[in-house]
């Protein structure tokens, strides 16, 4: 069962985007997954009936010629030097030429004006930028993904370990697919959500050492938090070879969720997206392999927030 809709979706591999592909593709829609690269990744995209385009979002030519027929589409950018406000100027214009209807943003939750973070401050001018364009705009502020949970976990055979510069901090961690539920229905019904921006949160507020006892009481085993000083661990990701745009984020973010931008509740998953988020226990136990691999389970390219 198809629709007369099409849309594209942008880093469809990702957290965020490939649930997003396989919601609609479920729900008989037509998906367009823009990739940087055709590899085993975008043939699980074929393999649902997505339509499979390779390119860059700098590229010009390659985000006009995918936009083409395209009723909405989902924006997601990865953190990186110099290239955000480009990638969106680019997506705004293409998306305008052609015609679409409505722009789901990915930004995050300490987008804004004054952010300390450069990644941060970029992302709430992006925000701006796509609001300017014709076209329905909804951003996404989303608190730190449960996936980051994953980040910095650590494992032997008798002890669980997260190492992160947050202090008593607290949040809601909210999952790849929970987004991608409220990025699905927006697509799907745009005209509601239009100029909107939704702070979105997980299922429970907590701290680290809440969710180290969350964790712990779902893997029948101690997990411990151990905070860090931000200076330590930044100095921590530059020797592991972490660029310096990522590592001032990082610190910067760090600060702001000491200090409670990344903390709150809401409801807008379940409303919006029509499911109850997931708890922290839901996603350790959906992805119970990670967790119960010894070793530490950090890899650069899982820090993408897409």
């Amino acid at each position: 069962m198809s629709t007369e809709k099409l849309f594209l979706i942008t880093g469809p591999t990702g957290n965020t985007g490939a649930p997003t592909v396989g919601i609609l593709r479920a729900a008989g829609h037509r998906v367009r997954a823009f990739v940087h690269r055709i590899d085993r990744r975008s043939d699980a995209l074929t393999a649902l009936g997505a339509e499979v385009v390779e390119g860059d979002l700098l590229d010009f030519r390659a985000v006009s010629s995918a936009m083409t027929g395209v009723d909405a589409a989902y924006f997601c950018y990865p953190i990186a030097p110099g290239t955000l406000l480009p990638a969106t100027a680019i997506f705004a214009q293409a998306a305008s030429e052609a015609g679409v209807d409505a722009v789901v943003n990915m930004s995050q939750i300490s987008a804004r004006r004054e952010a300390k973070s450069n990644a941060a401050q970029q992302h709430w001018i992006a925000e701006r930028l796509l609001d300017r364009a014709a076209f329905k705009t909804t951003q996404l502020r989303p608190t730190f993904f449960a996936e980051w949970l994953k980040w910095q976990w650590q494992r032997d055979d008798n002890e669980g370990v997260l190492r992160l510069p947050f202090g008593h901090g607290r949040h809601a961690p909210i999952s790849g697919v929970d987004q991608a539920r409220v990025i699905a229905a927006i697509l799907q019904h745009p005209a509601p959500h239009d100029r909107q921006i939704y702070p979105l949160v997980g299922a429970h507020e907590l701290d680290h050492y809440g969710i180290a006892d969350e964790i712990a009481d779902t893997l029948g085993l101690p997990v411990r938090y151990e905070p860090v000083s931000i200076p330590a661990f930044a100095a921590g990701l530059s020797a592991a070879g972490f660029p310096e745009f990522f590592v001032q984020h990082i610190s910067s973010v760090a600060q702001d969720y000491q200090d409670g931008i990344f903390s709150g509740e809401n409801n807008l998953v379940e409303v919006i997206g029509g499911h109850q988020p997931m708890t922290v226990a839901d996603f350790v136990n959906a992805n119970r392999t990670e967790f119960d691999r010894d070793g530490r389970f950090v890899r650069r390219g899982q820090l993408k927030a897409s």
